[in-house]
């Protein structure tokens, strides 16, 4: 019995290497995208931070800097992630992301008035699960060398 082979990366009437799905946006759309997206992540995760230190308080200087110093580490580490990860094989690129992941979701925990000992076993158990989907990921989209194919 035949069966159908799996054409990779072509579509009916395009060359081969073609993506098999179109990009409807620009170069320049993915150029602000890059940057945009980060900071959008950081303000998000600083005023979660202060939101977590003000604990239905009044808001105070204490709240906006802690908000706005961790809105920035945020987004200076998110960059700093990226960037290394990119020049990774999958294996430490997948570590790469699992340690950023832990290390902010252990500093946001801790404002929730949690002890040290639980925040760091729960960033541990993020850590382990950004990893397992990580690699997953980078397993199906790298060839043998580390490389993304898609």
């Amino acid at each position: 019995m035949a069966h159908a082979t799996h054409a990779t990366g072509t579509r009916r009437g395009l060359p081969a290497g073609t993506p098999s799905t179109p990009d409807v946006f620009g170069e320049r759309v993915h150029t602000v995208m890059r940057w945009a997206w980060p900071v959008v992540l950081g303000l998000v995760y600083g005023y979660w931070v202060a939101a977590l230190d003000r604990d239905a308080g009044p808001i105070t200087a204490g709240n906006w800097l802690l908000g706005f110093v961790s809105a920035v580490a945020f987004v200076v580490l998110y960059a700093a992630a990226r960037t290394l990860a990119r020049r990774l094989r999958r294996e430490p690129h997948a570590v790469t992301w699992a340690v950023f992941a832990a290390l902010a979701y252990g500093f946001v925990y801790s404002q929730n008035g949690g002890t040290v000992l639980r925040a760091s076993l729960q960033s541990v158990l993020i850590g382990v699960g950004v990893f397992l989907v990580a690699w997953y990921r980078y397993t199906l989209h790298d060839n043998a060398e580390g490389r993304r194919t898609t």
